[in-house]
């Protein structure tokens, strides 16, 4: 796990600058609260505002991100206002969260916007939980959701806005469908069973941090598609928890809310939980569990009682996620994962198509978009195939065919990458076998994506073009897939 998060690669140190600028983001959002003159609770909101701002909005552009983080306290404010006015009215509490939670899920189906939105709506109303927020409160919170989220913004877009020097990301797009096909529907009605008996059995343990069980169930459900991703999302979220608890014995309690080393161990939390976040789920849970110890000691709350409880309520969340997915309306990881690498191997046939176009002199062509669509896709069949690559699976065959499948996956990868790379060498020649190399491939992923037999593959002379030599790699690595795509009983890659 330790090498996962410290050795994992980070290209153009993009991790390391996500992470740098939201401690700088969310410091200029408590300094101006401070200054504002809030109490502690409008700095910890408007600190918990501005991480959200920083966070969750992705958009592909900068312009996207800028929109999307307007509408951030368009959504938020009018929650939170609910959430403060039915305070003292848990039946009417309990069922606007639970709306809240499946209107969150469900606004995903409109892409990152709908995500980042969601998930400020459904965040909102768990801080005014966390804070007890009453109507007397709001105007105070109001100000401080306002002032931390222009001040997030002014460091995102003003300060140190990074990405108008990147080219823009692909983001794919979710599985299609209609109705109840549609997987992000389908996750909108698990998430709200699991997080409504996330909330029963969490009020029969605490009726003052229940909510933390509905926080748990609506994080397993965060960035996963199937069920073996939410369950596996699920037992990170719990060890992860049990970890920064142990943690938060030998930290958050000697220092005993004080402000000065409080404030530097926050700030490290912070960056810890954008720097991990993207390599491992476990230590990102980690930070959040520690930097939620270290604010309730700020609030003079902490005791060994309260951590105990939180992870109870966690682990109720988590069987609460478990128990939706499993019995409501299931999306099977084989589906997920199937979809996925269908969609990674077109994406191979156009980056090939796009390379020869380039090779045979189309000035128009240009591979480079589906490089980095390449990686997108392969991202998510990772995430997908987790559930088959994780240590506690007990199906060691199928474990192993997953591994050999994402390995040459990434095989494929490389030798796109470096196929593109040659293309785009205004001295490279044209190879009259290019053409056959790449009709080749091209009928390689139509046979693997339709279930038919893969052609005859030639190996000729490999290294005679380094053009030609990453197509007959990629040939290579088309031919090896066939075999553990396709079991010898015809099994799929997964069934759970």
């Amino acid at each position: 796990m330790l090498k996962r998060v410290f050795v994992s690669p980070d290209p153009g140190r993009a991790r390391l600058r996500f992470a740098t600028r939201a401690v700088l983001g969310i410091g200029l959002a408590v300094v101006v609260c401070g200054l504002a003159g809030t109490s502690l609770v409008g700095a910890v909101t408007g600190g918990l505002a501005a991480l959200l701002a920083l966070f969750t909005v992705t958009d592909a552009t900068v312009r996207g991100q800028a929109v999307t983080t307007v509408l951030l306290p368009v959504v938020g404010l009018p929650v939170l206002t609910a959430a403060a006015a039915l305070h003292d009215l848990p039946v009417a509490r309990d069922l606007t969260f639970l709306a809240v939670v499946g209107a969150g899920v469900y606004a995903r189906r409109w892409g990152p916007r709908g995500h980042s939105l969601g998930v400020f709506a459904f965040m909102t109303f768990f801080i005014a939980q966390f804070l007890h927020a009453t109507t007397d409160r709001l105007p105070e919170m109001f100000a401080a959701v306002l002032l931390s989220v222009a001040a997030a913004a002014t460091v995102r877009f003003g300060l140190w806005c990074y990405e108008r020097r990147l080219p823009p990301p692909v983001v794919p797009a979710p599985p299609a469908g209609t109705g109840l096909a549609r997987v992000t529907t389908r996750q909108a009605v698990q998430a709200t069973v699991g997080a409504g008996l996330a909330l029963v059995v969490g009020q029969l343990v605490s009726d003052e941090r229940w909510y933390w069980a509905v926080g748990a169930t609506w994080w397993v459900f965060v960035n996963t598609t199937s069920r073996g991703e939410t369950l596996v999302r699920g037992f990170r979220r719990v060890l992860g928890t049990v970890v920064g608890i142990g943690l938060g014995f030998l930290v958050a309690f000697p220092l005993a809310g004080a402000p000065v080393p409080t404030a530097v161990l926050v700030a490290a939390c912070v960056f810890g939980i954008f720097y991990t976040a993207a390599v491992s789920y476990t230590w990102m849970m980690l930070c959040v569990t520690l930097l939620a110890e270290l604010l309730y000691g700020l609030l003079g709350f902490l005791s060994p009682g309260l951590l105990a409880l939180r992870l109870v309520e966690t682990g109720v969340g988590a069987l609460g996620a478990a128990l939706a997915v499993l019995l409501v309306l299931p999306v099977t990881t084989h589906a997920v994962t199937d979809a996925w690498i269908q969609r990674a191997l077109r994406c191979v046939h156009a980056c090939t198509a796009e390379a020869a176009a380039r090779l045979a002199g189309a000035e128009d062509a240009d591979p480079a978009p589906r490089v980095t669509e390449l990686e997108q896709l392969l991202g998510r069949v990772r995430l997908s195939v987790a559930p088959l690559v994780h240590p506690l699976n007990p199906m060691l065959g199928r474990k192993r065919r997953a591994r050999r499948v994402l390995a040459l996956l990434d095989d494929c990868a490389r030798e796109i990458r470096g196929l593109v790379a040659v293309a785009a060498d205004p001295e490279a020649s044209h190879d009259a076998r290019l053409a056959a190399a790449c009709w080749r491939v091209e009928t390689a992923v139509e046979a693997l994506t339709g279930g038919r037999a893969l052609p005859a593959r030639t190996d000729g002379e490999h290294a005679a073009e380094p053009a030609l030599a990453h197509l007959h790699g990629l040939e290579r690595a088309l031919a090896d897939l066939a075999a553990p795509l396709r079991a010898p009983s015809g099994s799929p890659l997964v069934d759970a």
